[in-house]
């Protein structure tokens, strides 16, 4: 038994007029239904409902302002998900719609709650449809045509594989739509090699995430032993043959080294409030040898964070990783540079670390 996510992109789920494409849906719905019947666990993570609501609306074209982006992902929410729901059930899957936003997945009582209801969906055997709330987030906390989003639900249930499905055959050394002669990369084992290619942000008309969020997305969800796979979700079979642990499009092989669930929400989905900056002790400490973070190794403070709030740490070269405070903004400005002693004086029954190696994740 394997636990797939698979997330379709918007130029999967609706052409350039914003139609839904029945056909390919009704594609991606049979793949899923058969791994479903072999006994495998199932995710879907889906965009489009904005791409659907300006179609219904009969709009000139995606907008562009917030709340018109929330209006129009109000109406096609409501004609997205039903035609899940009835391909799906034609072929005797159960399926359950979840709306998710940012901070469902930033607040760490939330991101439990989540993994609990997915995890008791996936128990009674029912496929949960999973979209962005588009109509309360907002631009500032999306998830990017909810590919980090995919990445964020396949950690959420410790999943073996993520499959991104768009409408291209995979990550290219190029832009393939202008270069003509750009090459599939057909495995990633190495994120850094990546630099030396092209990954652009461009985008479909209704989606907003690009190949860009994908490579991202798939950093995500490696780091935590997660193979990902981006493929055509138009070309039929792919999907099939993808679930079935064949090759498609370009995969991108599991981390050996792996963080914990918990510093995996930290990394990717908590928000960080403010930074702290540290000295070169310091940074070599938090390196080499896994300590925790004091006050007297830090030197800059910025931000208005509270105690409990993640902050990124750095030091004069640049980032280091990202924590969580066990002091507020204010309260580090005071001690900051100071010993153990000194900050007991001055903040009582203060933390003696300022960021717990247990509550921190380096880049």
């Amino acid at each position: 038994m394997a636990r797939s996510v698979i997330k379709l992109g918007s130029a999967i789920v609706a052409g350039e007029d914003g139609t839904l494409r029945q056909d390919v849906l009704a594609q991606v719905c049979s793949a899923v239904a058969e791994r479903h019947a072999a006994g495998d666990e199932l995710v879907m993570v889906t965009s489009g409902a904005i791409a659907a609501g300006v179609s219904a609306l009969a709009l000139a074209g995606r907008p562009e302002s917030v709340d018109e982006l929330q209006a129009a992902s109000a109406v096609g929410q409501g004609r997205l998900y039903p035609v899940y729901d009835e391909l799906l059930r034609a072929r005797g899957v159960t399926a359950a719609q979840v709306l998710l936003t940012f901070f469902d997945l930033s607040a760490r009582t939330n991101y439990l709650n989540a993994r609990q209801t997915l995890g008791k969906l996936l128990e009674w055997k029912v496929v949960p449809v999973i979209n962005e709330n588009d109509t309360t987030a907002t631009d500032e906390i999306s998830f990017g045509d909810n590919d980090f989003l995919a990445a964020q639900v396949a950690i959420l249930v410790g999943a073996q594989r993520l499959v991104l499905l768009t409408n291209t055959e995979g990550l290219y050394s190029s832009d393939p739509g202008r270069v003509a002669d750009a090459q599939l990369i057909p495995e990633v084992v190495d994120f850094a090699a990546l630099e030396q290619f092209e990954i652009t942000q461009s985008t479909s008309a209704h989606g907003s995430g690009g190949m860009r969020s994908k490579v991202t997305a798939a950093d995500m969800a490696t780091a935590a032993g997660i193979e990902t796979t981006i493929c055509s979700g138009a070309r039929e079979g792919v999907l099939a043959r993808v679930l079935a642990g064949e090759h498609e499009g370009t995969r991108f092989a599991p981390r050996e080294t792996r963080y914990s669930s918990f510093k995996l929400w930290l990394k990717y989905a908590k928000p960080s409030r403010g930074e702290i900056v540290v000295d070169a002790g310091a940074a070599r400490a938090l390196r080499e040898e896994g300590t925790s973070l004091l006050p007297v190794g830090i030197v800059e403070v910025s931000g208005g964070f509270e105690a409990g709030d993640a902050v990124d740490i750095a030091d004069a070269a640049g980032a280091l990783g990202k924590g969580i405070s066990s002091y507020s903004a204010v309260e580090l400005q005071r001690v900051k540079g100071l010993k153990s002693q000194a900050v007991r004086e001055l903040v009582p029954r203060a933390a003696e670390e300022a960021v717990h190696r247990d509550y921190l994740v380096l880049d």
